[in-house]
């Protein structure tokens, strides 16, 4: 690809019907902040759980496709990467969205960088009861397998994980499920790239390190949340300049 506009990066959203503060930074995002972009890049975790597309049957999952759509209306390019809380997120989404669905990790060649793309979680290699459960769950069969699952059941056992989770995000566990170096390593070894853009973590930073002799640059995009808590957010821009972090608007 040769854009010649910015490329906006986000990640971490977690949107849900609970969180309309959040909901609506993320309208405006689309409507206002997107409006010069070349392309928008969304790296998993859009929704707090996506337990399947025959969840486009709820009002609010229209409402967020709706607002995705506005962005193909206007030639910008939207993209779309799973993540670990929205992994079921699949080709009626994406066409509801006017989305094009990204593999995870994905890479790319703009203004002159070849970049990695992921949502990140499987550079937590240190975790590894999670990277046992994300092969399966990642796997033919094990998606299969989850959807054949009526709905109400799938739901309820997605709220059971999400409340589980956030009664054990201990700061060891916190730890053991960052990512690693050598995960890092690897996938930058790996691609060829110079550029690693990814989100999960929720720990938004650049980090710079030599790789093979080639100095690379790790951006962590920020996570979103404007209803609990102290308000954060923002987004990546790449353009001819290279990636810079921003806040919202």
């Amino acid at each position: 690809m040769r854009p010649t506009r910015p490329l906006l990066f986000i990640s971490d959203l977690h949107l849900s019907p609970a969180i309309p503060n959040t909901v609506a930074a993320f309208e405006r995002f689309i409507s206002v902040t997107a409006a010069q972009a070349e392309a928008v890049y969304i790296l998993g975790d859009l929704f707090e759980y996506w337990i399947g597309d025959d969840m486009l049957a709820t009002p609010f999952a229209q409402q967020v496709a709706r607002t995705l759509h506005t962005l193909s209306e206007r030639g910008i390019a939207l993209y779309l990467m799973q993540g670990n809380r929205d992994f079921l997120l699949g080709t009626r989404f994406a066409k509801a969205a006017g989305a094009t669905l990204l593999p995870d990790p994905f890479v790319f060649d703009a203004f002159g960088q070849r970049v990695v793309l992921a949502h990140g979680d499987a550079l937590c290699t240190a975790d590894i009861g999670y990277q046992r459960f994300r092969r399966v769950s990642h796997s033919a069969a094990g998606r299969c397998f989850f959807l054949s699952w009526p709905l109400k059941w799938r739901l309820a056992l997605a709220e059971r994980m999400r409340n589980k989770s956030q009664t054990t995000w201990t700061p060891e566990r916190m730890a053991v499920a960052d990512v690693t170096q050598d995960g890092v390593s690897d996938l930058l070894r790996s691609s060829r790239a110079s550029i690693l853009i990814h989100g999960h973590t929720h720990r938004p930073a650049v980090h710079r390190q030599s790789v093979d002799g080639r100095v690379t640059e790790r951006w962590v995009i920020p996570d979103w949340e404007l209803d609990h808590g102290a308000p954060r957010g923002g987004y990546l821009v790449f353009d001819e300049s290279g990636v810079s972090e921003h806040a919202l608007d």
